[in-house]
């Protein structure tokens, strides 16, 4: 991948933060990215970053969407979270044949993918296809989105289908986004501009091309879609929102701390010891925290490139630094939080934003213990039943 096609990307993020500022209250008040600001991420190509060269993709390497995703979420964390949530579905349309997935984003490609990899609802399979049904839940970014991605059971009549290993069979489709129902069910406390709704489709018809299964090799070659790898490159994008909204947590908390007192001491913030300690303590967390991630999924990154025959060393020490920085960036914004004291509080200082935020993304699923288990399993000699390690 030319550095070229790296440095852009980057740049282009970075260059979008007067443009997030400007729609920070009205995407909070509306509950999703406006149509402006979904139109410059879109013609930066960072909805996209793991769309295969095959369908006019750029294929860019994990490290650099981190990056994308970082300076993004500094600003704000919904934002961050929608264009990290795109970017992991692109890598996805690595599992389709190459002229389905030129046919269905069309060249120069257009695509901004919403939906889930739960399998909320029922496939039924007929002549050339499955007819769908079901209902999702946090289908984030679903009202700038132009495709949805159902994960499904595979139905034998009224039961679903079992893999030999007695699982429920499952499959991935791909529909347009016109033909779901929206229900609007995002009323919560953090991460409000996300617009994560539920969404319904009834009996909608999709052809057995628009479909695939990550139990499936992939269809697209390269490194990107190692199946190992799978959730390293999903989730990079993640802790990389965490960590951006922590940073971003960090210069609010400075910019607050040049200028506020409080009610008790007519000292600034910024000249008092202790707040001078905390301040030095989360940037060591934070930096910590990066560190491990961006050195650990550089390893993986890398042996996977090697073709090391066993990559499960590496891959345990990126999945465990996803989890690990998810929940140091939540430390950090709470250590920052409570410096600022009752300043926090206040929507004209921001930080409270980034603390609502970084307690909702935390809540992911890139971000449960059960990852930190099974990393231990792997250093221990042992090998987790868990897809992708």
């Amino acid at each position: 991948m030319p550095d070229a096609m790296s440095h852009d990307a980057i740049a282009a993020a970075i260059n979008l933060a007067p443009h997030i500022r400007a729609v920070r209250e009205e995407l909070e008040a509306t509950r999703r990215v406006p149509p402006s600001l979904v139109q410059a991420i879109n013609d930066a190509g960072l909805f996209r970053p793991y769309l295969p060269r095959a369908m006019g993709g750029s294929e860019l390497p994990p490290l650099t969407v981190y990056r994308v995703i970082e300076e993004i979420s500094k600003v704000d964390g919904s934002v961050g979270w929608c264009t990290m949530i795109a970017s992991g579905v692109s890598l996805l349309s690595g599992w389709l044949r190459p002229d389905v997935g030129r046919a269905l984003f069309g060249q120069p490609p257009d695509v901004r993918v919403a939906g889930s990899l739960r399998p909320e609802g029922q496939a039924y399979p007929v002549d050339g296809g499955y007819r769908i049904r079901g209902h999702w839940d946090f289908a984030s970014g679903i009202n700038h989105a132009n495709w949805l991605l159902c994960t499904c059971a595979i139905m034998d009549g009224d039961t679903p289908r079992q893999t030999p290993a007695g699982a429920p069979a499952t499959r991935v489709m791909l529909i347009p986004a016109d033909a779901a129902t929206i229900v609007d069910t995002w009323s919560v406390v953090g991460m409000c501009g996300t617009g994560s709704h539920d969404f319904i489709v009834d009996d909608v018809f999709i052809p057995a091309p628009h479909s695939f299964s990550l139990t499936e090799p992939p269809q697209a070659p390269g490194p990107l879609y190692h199946p190992r790898l799978l959730f390293v490159v999903l989730w990079t994008g993640t802790v990389a929102n965490s960590l951006g909204i922590a940073r971003g947590a960090m210069d609010a908390f400075i910019a607050l701390a040049t200028q506020a007192r409080s009610t008790m001491s007519p000292t600034l913030l910024r000249d008092r010891a202790l707040v001078q300690t905390q301040v030095a303590e989360a940037e060591a967390i934070l930096s910590a925290a990066r560190a491990y991630v961006l050195t650990s999924v550089g390893a993986a990154w890398e042996a996977v490139c090697a073709g090391v025959p066993d990559p499960s060393y590496e891959i345990a020490q990126a999945r465990l630094a996803i989890t690990h920085g998810m929940h140091e960036a939540v430390r950090v914004v709470d250590r920052l939080f409570h410096a600022a004291g009752t300043n926090a509080i206040y929507r004209k200082h921001g930080l409270e934003r980034y603390f609502r935020d970084v307690h909702t993304a935390v809540q992911h699923a890139a971000g449960l213990p059960v990852h930190i288990e099974s990393a231990g399993k792997v250093f221990l000699g042992l090998r987790p039943q868990d897809i992708g390690w």
